[in-house]
């Protein structure tokens, strides 16, 4: 006879089960009181795409002021980044971000995901963050990276992106109407995120290497969220000499501006060191 066999024929009915409870003594309503520890400073949610595999660890590396939390819901998307595949997303983008802590309040809402809120437009996307969480201040790539270049005071923008054309399209034009000049655009054509988030250090700082050598720039932004780079922000701005951003990198920044928290962030990039432009 098997274990199975022995479960099946075994009688799990409890035994005398109201006798028990009639001999317990239930102590209920016992009094407390509480404390604002959890987010006792700010409460940053995060809409992530499926398919990411870095925001979250980057926004960790500079997110770590006592009281600020972190919280993160996951929105379905496609692994190849196309503008059909970033339009989808556009429909579940509230209903993701109301699944962060329900019936209770955020300082600051973003969306994960630059390529998109260039295809849906980033004042759209952060309309429908304010739809799920009303009393939240909103961001997305797009939004964080405009505000990353006024705090540099940066107009010539240089763009590195990992996206094919017909996306890199859309990047550019969303970046030129929000007032900024492309010299330069440089990409590397990879639409797939599980590649994306592989690209590593050298190829970052010869992509950028291979932009200024075709344009003098204010600043260098590198776009999607799947790249990892905020842990090298620091060096490639000593090496180029130039302020130098990311999608995780503005955006975490903006977050914790958004947020209220202003102190300095040390080994991350001269951003860190810059308060948003009133």
């Amino acid at each position: 006879m098997g274990y199975g066999d022995v479960l099946r024929g075994a009688d799990f009915r409890p035994k005398r089960r109201l006798t028990r409870l009639a001999a317990t003594k239930h102590i209920e309503n016992l009094p407390f009181t509480t404390k604002s520890v959890i987010g006792a400073r700010a409460r940053i949610g995060l809409v992530v795409l499926a398919s990411d595999y870095t925001l979250e660890n980057e926004f960790k590396q500079v997110i770590t002021q006592s009281g600020v939390d972190l919280y993160h819901s996951r929105i379905a998307n496609a692994s190849d980044i196309t503008p059909e595949t970033l339009r989808a997303m556009g429909p579940t983008i509230t209903e993701t971000a109301s699944r962060l802590l329900p019936n209770d309040d955020l300082e600051v809402l973003a969306y994960g995901c630059t390529s998109a809120s260039t295809v849906l437009g980033p004042d759209t996307v952060n309309d429908m963050l304010l739809i799920a969480k009303p009393m939240a201040k909103v961001t997305n790539p797009v939004s964080a990276a405009f505000a990353a270049f006024a705090a540099f005071g940066a107009k010539r923008i240089a763009v590195l992106t990992p996206y094919r054309r017909d996306v890199n399209e859309f990047v550019q034009v969303c970046l030129e109407r929000g007032g900024y000049e492309i010299p330069v655009f440089g990409s590397f054509n990879e639409e797939m995120d599980p590649v994306v988030c592989t690209i590593d250090e050298d190829s970052l700082r010869n992509g950028i290497r291979a932009l200024l050598a075709e344009a003098s720039v204010d600043a260098v932004f590198v776009s999607c969220t799947s790249i990892r780079m905020m842990h090298i922000v620091e060096t490639l701005e000593a090496e180029f000499n130039l302020p130098i951003t990311s999608s995780n990198h503005a955006m975490a920044w903006h977050c914790l501006r958004l947020a209220g928290v202003e102190e300095t962030v040390q080994e991350y990039g001269s951003l860190f060191h810059k308060q948003i432009n009133k």
